[in-house]
């Protein structure tokens, strides 16, 4: 437990600066962009005189200097207020807690169906290496890992949705089905078939990859050479000997994969018109507004450090080796 605390505490305190560089980044490739929410604005409601555009500015703290902006956003970011969506007229931090879940559960549906498969179907493959199973899974998963993410979930789409109608095609949810409880889970559960499946199939390629690689990289260890020697079964060698030595680069790169998810799931959001974080960037960009889209990179971040935090936390716990030579305090 204090092994773990050491370990929590050590990567919260890292996380820190690498969310301070994410910020002002941020900030700075935002204020080098052409126009703002204010021009946006204008242009949908058919324009505007300058008074108006000024007023508008000032109302939003958009007259401001660039530093006096950033030091305010650290202020209100210090309290857990990340600013006023100029195109939706709401706080970012309401839009962002309505959209999240939908994101997190199409994030973590997708991951928990990859790593699983994934490493299932590694350790058939690597179980025999060179085999001819080894062979077929290993070229599978190297065509399914070449395929780009938004093409299979648009042939997905396509073939069942458009023309076998089996799933919907888009949408988190029936719109007003009045469905609840398991029913409501159930449909949500349909409509994520398609996406979750675009997303997991493709980061099921590469964590089968991993674990293969892993494991037949683990025959040639000294440990597993001696239980051989020890006459001891084949599938025993593999599950409690192999297979546990390879799990541990598959969870380094599963937190390595996270912002790579996080990517691939606003891609998969906006082919299946998903109500999450992927449509709300799409929104923000659109519609000029700096400070949804701080906010929605900013909660992206945050939800990156926090994966991998966890991933540390996993990874300490398989390898006693992880956080053992740090003193106590």
């Amino acid at each position: 437990m204090n092994r773990a605390i050491r370990l929590i505490r050590r990567r919260a305190i890292s996380s820190i600066p690498v969310l301070l560089i994410v910020v002002v980044l941020t900030f700075l490739l935002l204020e080098s962009a052409s126009g703002d929410a204010v021009d946006a604005y204008l242009l949908s409601i058919g324009g505007g005189d300058a008074t108006v555009a000024q007023s508008l500015r000032q109302a939003y703290g958009l007259d401001q200097s660039m530093l006096a902006r950033l030091w305010l956003y650290f202020s209100s970011l210090a309290t857990f207020d990340l600013g006023w969506s100029v195109a939706f007229g709401r706080p970012v931090l309401d839009l962002i807690l309505e959209r999240l879940p939908n994101t997190l559960l199409l994030m973590g549906s997708a991951t928990a169906i990859s790593f699983g498969l994934g490493s299932a179907l590694g350790i058939i493959a690597g179980a025999k290496p060179e085999s001819i199973r080894d062979r077929v899974l290993s070229t599978a998963s190297l065509i399914l890992y070449a395929i780009p993410s938004f093409w299979l979930g648009l042939v997905l789409s396509i073939v069942f949705a458009v023309q076998l109608r089996w799933l919907p095609t888009s949408g988190i949810e029936t719109i007003a089905s009045g469905k609840a409880g398991i029913a409501r889970a159930a449909d949500i559960a349909r409509h994520l078939i398609l996406p979750v499946g675009a997303l997991a199939l493709i980061y099921m390629a590469l964590f089968l990859r991993v674990m293969r690689s892993g494991m037949a990289e683990a025959w040639t260890l000294d440990f597993v050479l001696f239980a051989r020697s020890k006459g001891l079964s084949r599938s025993r060698i593999v599950l409690r000997h192999v297979a546990r030595n390879a799990l541990l680069p598959l969870v380094t790169m599963l937190g390595l994969q996270s912002a790579a998810m996080l990517g691939g799931s606003v891609v998969i959001e906006s082919i299946f018109a998903i109500p999450g974080f992927g449509r709300l960037a799409q929104e923000a960009v659109s519609g000029r507004d700096a400070p949804l889209l701080m906010g929605i990179i900013v909660v992206s971040a945050v939800l990156v450090i926090c994966v991998n935090l966890l991933i540390d936390l996993v990874y300490a716990a398989l390898d006693p080796r992880v956080g053992a030579s740090e003193p106590n305090s």
